[in-house]
């Protein structure tokens, strides 16, 4: 018999707020305002938002950051039981973090047309040669997640671009 988990939609707003929190301090840094919570037993285990530009990291999007400060909290590069909230749909790189890290759910606010995998540009948590299944929860908190992206990219095309 499989056992369905409840799942609680104030929770998963909630933390989708503490996303979007983060997301507006990377916009403040000028990065694309992307943010990560993980959460294991309703306690916050790592927090990221993007930072490549900052950093000087391509891999260095909100989950990334998030899940590499989880692992070495729990000094664990497995994630088990664990919920991936993010203000924006996943990219490739991201989706294969979640299924090496075990993490167990992930909930994001906004799809991402472009480079998003979990709906928009194909299935990745769905692939038959997975050896690890994710459960997916796709917008929670979506107009305020879209909103902020919106916002940004607005912002960014008033502005005369300066390319070093």
């Amino acid at each position: 018999m499989k056992v369905l988990r409840v799942i609680d939609r104030s929770r998963d707003e909630h933390f989708m707020h503490e996303a979007l929190q983060l997301a507006r301090q990377g916009a403040a840094m000028g990065e694309v305002p992307v943010g990560a919570v993980l959460v294991c037993d309703g306690e916050v285990i790592g927090r990221g938002f993007n930072r490549p530009i900052s950093s000087h990291d391509p891999s260095a999007h909100a989950e990334m950051v998030a899940i590499r400060v989880a692992a070495q909290e729990r000094q664990n590069y497995r994630l088990p039981g664990t919920t991936l909230y993010v203000t924006l749909e996943p990219c490739s790189m991201c989706a294969g973090l979640i299924v090496h890290s075990r993490i167990e759910r992930v909930v994001y606010g906004t799809p991402e047309p472009r480079a998003g995998v979990v709906i928009s540009q194909g299935r990745f948590f769905e692939q038959p040669w997975l050896n690890h299944r994710v459960l997916v929860e796709g917008g929670v908190l979506m107009e305020d997640c879209g909103e902020l992206l919106r916002a940004f990219f607005a912002e960014r095309r008033r502005k005369p671009r300066v390319d070093g």
